[in-house]
């Protein structure tokens, strides 16, 4: 959602391997004979085009494909690019019926590629990366729309304890400990004084709700963040675990939300189009699902959520542009991410405004 508009096949597909993120394909050849059953070389390497985080790279055998997630080399943030959690979370979440892609191996040993990485099966389907969702019709719109609510609220509804994921996180203060963590974040990357960013950091620790419940928390919960099936409109795997977590579950489903109140110059922004039309269904409609399926009577007013959850982005986005400032960033568009924090913090402030700031 924080992401400036672009072309859809500028995300899609893969490209040969970035010059910054080569990798020695003779040692991970070596490694994955090792560690990935069945694996039968031999092997190419190509870099997935979308993702502004850890290189991703698809691995092409002759008899199957997989996807390696590495951290990126160079100075990194504290707590950031943590694939070994993302593998973890997959790891567990491989033991349910929760559509996610097959987790292979870990490596914790940087020798072999510089940097930590995990390799999980290539799951083949459609990712679409604007919620608009213009080439499809007003059915097919509202089908993938509900697909969307439907798998969010089984992820919340999973027993995270069950599928060894209890220490996952800690369970308790999650939206004060994520506006420390996003603030700090906020502050090692900062490159120009914001002043709606400053009022959040001081609104939103007093204002936090308390959490009712806990359950993972995916945290980039939106549209071009799973895989479809290539033609029924159901979630075959969801993907990009990095920002995930043991938290509270409204602030997940609020972060999805928020393409309803993002205006239409917005990739995936619905404020402004008829939804009826589209088939889309309104906000009022996709919380009632949502609610249905995890049993809520209702959900508190949402501006405070919104408020969070733009603060929450403008977080990512400037630790987006002090990796362009430090040389790490992974994308062309890491820039114009960069950008857009004066944007959201304002858009945030005016939301916080409503919920009482």
């Amino acid at each position: 959602m924080a992401a400036v508009e672009a072309p859809q096949d500028a995300f899609s597909g893969t490209k040969d391997v970035d010059e910054r993120h080569r990798i020695d394909e003779a040692a991970l050849a070596v490694w994955m004979q090792a560690n990935v059953e069945d694996y039968a070389g031999p092997l190419e390497v190509r870099q997935f085009k979308g993702g502004q985080s850890n290189p991703t790279y698809q691995l092409i055998t002759p008899n199957q494909r997989y996807v390696l997630r590495r951290k990126p080399p160079g100075k990194l943030l504290p707590s950031a690019h943590a694939v070994d959690r993302e593998f973890k979370v997959i790891s567990g979440l491989n033991k349910t019926n929760f559509p996610v892609a097959k987790a292979y191996a870990l490596c914790t040993d940087e020798s072999v590629l510089g940097t930590m990485f995990y390799v999980m099966g290539m799951v083949e389907g459609r990712i679409l990366w604007d919620g608009r969702l213009e080439d499809s019709t007003p059915k097919d719109r509202g089908e993938i729309y509900r697909a969307e609510i439907d798998t969010l609220a089984a992820l919340h509804n999973t027993d995270y304890a069950a599928i060894g994921l209890a220490d996952y996180g800690r369970p308790g203060n999650y939206f004060s400990r994520q506006i420390d963590r996003w603030s700090k974040q906020y502050r090692a990357s900062e490159t120009q004084v914001i002043p709606s960013m400053n009022n959040l950091m001081d609104f939103l620790p007093q204002s936090a709700p308390e959490d009712d419940m806990t359950s993972i928390v995916h945290g980039d919960y939106r549209l071009d963040n799973m895989i479809l099936h290539p033609t029924e409109n159901r979630v075959l795997a969801v993907l990009d675990w990095e920002l995930s977590t043991l938290g509270n579950p409204l602030a997940d489903f609020t972060y999805f939300l928020m393409q309803w109140v993002m205006p239409s110059d917005q990739r995936g922004g619905l404020a402004q189009m008829d939804l009826k039309a589209a088939g889309i269904p309104s906000i009022e409609e996709a919380v009632e699902r949502y609610c249905a399926a995890t049993n809520r009577s209702r959900l508190p007013n949402l501006d405070w959520f919104f408020a969070y959850n733009l603060f929450r982005l403008g977080g990512i986005c400037q630790g987006i542009a002090g990796r362009v400032r430090d040389g790490t960033a992974s994308s062309p568009y890491a820039i114009a991410m960069g950008e857009r924090v004066p944007i959201l913090g304002d858009t945030a402030w005016a939301f916080a405004k409503k919920a009482g700031a």
